[in-house]
């Protein structure tokens, strides 16, 4: 992997990054070997990142600085080094399969109440489910937060296409893209807030973005998911996308698999001690 993500940065006009090899869920750097490696003693300015999915840990290797809760989910622990990793107002991108933004387990829950109340998450973009083939078919989403303060409002923007057809190779061009529209309203979100709050609640929104106040999402039980906050019209009633709703449904089945493997791995585990 060091090898592959030097050639890709150098191939990027980025040849002087420097990659340390090491895994960061299961191994801390003391304050003297951060120092001799230089890296920065109050965490990071920006982090961008589209770490694994679906991976499991070994409990009892996961280090404190990223636990949460008894969770071994590499999405889960990875999203918690990112959050300590950042320096005070420091900003991070992340890709996430959606089952972090709505997953209903004590870890889930935990990391996205630390988000909102101890930090600022500031948009959650909602990516085509595809996005990612060849590769991977996972219904995934880009949180972006600031490190400190506490989430008053969140951005939600929802992308149909993404520039390319939405298949097995997803190499076509095709002339949906709405992600160049996203972005700008991403840059000017503080000048669509106003506009936001104006509008005609029982009118049909006609964009591809909306706000959510950060109240309404605590008594949601902290759910980031774009599709749970769309808003609906009382004059004309909107049904989601199938394809949407089979995503969701993938994502939740994704997680129980999950669940019910980690189970049997320490229920194994429980069964070697016994006849030991």
């Amino acid at each position: 992997m060091v090898r592959l993500a030097t050639m890709n940065l150098t191939l990027r006009g980025l040849p002087n990054v420097r990659i340390l090899k090491r895994n960061v869920l299961t191994s801390t750097l003391d304050p003297q070997a951060r120092n001799e490696l230089g890296l920065p003693a109050g965490g990071y300015d920006v982090v961008l990142a589209n770490p694994p999915f679906s991976g499991r840990l070994d409990k009892d290797r996961i280090v404190d600085d990223v636990r949460v809760g008894t969770t071994s989910a590499t999405e889960i622990l990875f999203l918690k080094y990112m959050l300590e990793s950042l320096k005070s107002g420091g900003r991070c991108g992340v890709v996430v399969p959606e089952g972090v933004l709505f997953g209903s387990t004590g870890a889930h829950r935990e990391l996205r109440r630390q988000l909102l109340e101890n930090n600022t998450v500031e948009a959650v973009l909602s990516l085509p489910g595809g996005v990612f083939q060849p590769y991977s078919g996972v219904k995934t989403s880009v949180l972006l937060f600031r490190k400190g303060g506490r989430t008053e409002r969140v951005l939600f923007l929802h992308a149909d296409a993404d520039g390319y057809k939405l298949d097995a190779n997803h190499d076509q061009p095709v002339e949906e893209d709405d992600l160049p529209g996203l972005v700008e309203a991403f840059r000017n979100r503080e000048s669509l807030w106003p506009r936001w709050t104006a509008r005609d609640p029982a009118a049909v929104w006609p964009e591809k973005w909306w706000f959510a106040d950060g109240a309404v999402i605590r008594a949601n039980d902290y759910n980031l998911s774009a599709s749970r906050h769309r808003p609906m019209s009382q004059a004309r009633v909107e049904h989601r996308n199938p394809r949407e709703i089979l995503d969701e449904l993938a994502a939740i089945e994704a997680e129980i698999v999950q669940e019910v493997e980690a189970l049997r791995l320490v229920l194994a585990g429980g069964a070697e001690e016994g006849e030991s």
